[in-house]
């Protein structure tokens, strides 16, 4: 059995964001007016101009770091993609509560690192539906509904029942058991009973199943929909596959097993109902 991922084995408390405190409302005199994007747009050049772009900070309490620590390390190599990262585990995690608004400065101070990475990686989480823009205040969390993500269910089942029934018919035995440490990683995530954690165990193993097709588009496509079935629930529950609780997710994760062994053994009878059954399909 292959040592845990480091990434995978990191909580979700790890990237805890505080609730953030109310915005007040454009201060005009200071100049700042919202461009018909609802960006906000500030007349000076001077100290603070980067901080107004969709939201304003002058009226914000400061974010506390938690006691006896300091900022979260966070290497500029790719400051971008880490705060995504994290803000993507937060939000499967419940972290961020759904209809709050989070000014991308405030986040900035909790990472110890400037609004604009921030802000960029809030823009690319509204590109994919967790968030939306509130001109001159920040991102709201979406609300979700058990609609909404029971349609994201059943646009993945009708995209991934068919493709893995495909690959168990032509896909070797050899070839399904290299993804048994993605199983056994789901497992292990499962135990922990961290949503964020089981997420992207989760998310691994799908992606290393649809990969054998090798097709990319298929890949971002399922990686889309996994990521919108995580988002949290209006009602503060969190969307994912089995998040229930510890026992949901350790079930989940032994379908994956019992799917792989299915594959393995060349068992395709076994392997329809077990992978109809993972996607809710009948």
């Amino acid at each position: 059995m292959s040592a845990p991922d480091p990434a995978l084995a990191r909580p979700a408390s790890a990237y805890r964001v505080p609730a953030q405190p109310g915005v007040a409302d454009v201060d005009r005199e200071r100049g700042i007016a919202a461009d018909a994007t609802g960006t906000a747009v500030r007349g000076d050049t001077g100290p603070g101009a980067d901080t107004a772009r969709g939201e304003h900070t002058h009226s914000e309490v400061p974010i506390p770091l938690p006691r006896g620590q300091g900022r979260p390390v966070v290497q500029r190599s790719s400051v971008r993609g880490q705060i995504l990262d994290a803000l993507r585990a937060a939000l499967a995690g419940g972290e961020l509560t759904p209809g709050e608004v989070y000014s991308a400065p405030a986040l900035g101070e909790r990472f110890g690192v400037s609004a604009t990475p921030v802000r960029e990686a809030m823009q690319q989480l509204a590109i994919e539906g967790a968030v939306e823009v509130v001109p001159n205040r920040g991102f709201r969390v979406v609300r979700r509904g058990a609609r909404e993500l029971a349609e994201l269910a059943e646009v993945r089942a009708l995209l991934q029942v068919p493709v893995v029934m495909r690959l168990a018919r032509t896909v070797p035995a050899d070839r399904w058991a290299d993804l048994r440490p993605l199983a056994d990683e789901t497992a292990r995530a499962a135990s922990s009973g961290c949503r964020a954690t089981y997420g992207e165990a989760d998310r691994a193993f799908h992606r290393g199943v649809l990969g054998l097709s090798g097709n990319e588009q298929l890949l971002q496509i399922a990686d889309d929909l996994h990521r919108r079935t995580q988002l949290p629930l209006g009602g503060g529950q969190v969307g994912v596959s089995g998040s229930g609780g510890r026992v949901e997710l350790m079930a989940d994760a032994a379908e994956h097993i019992a799917l792989l062994d299915a594959l393995v053994a060349g068992d395709l009878e076994a392997a329809c109902c077990l992978v109809e059954r993972h996607f809710g399909v009948g």
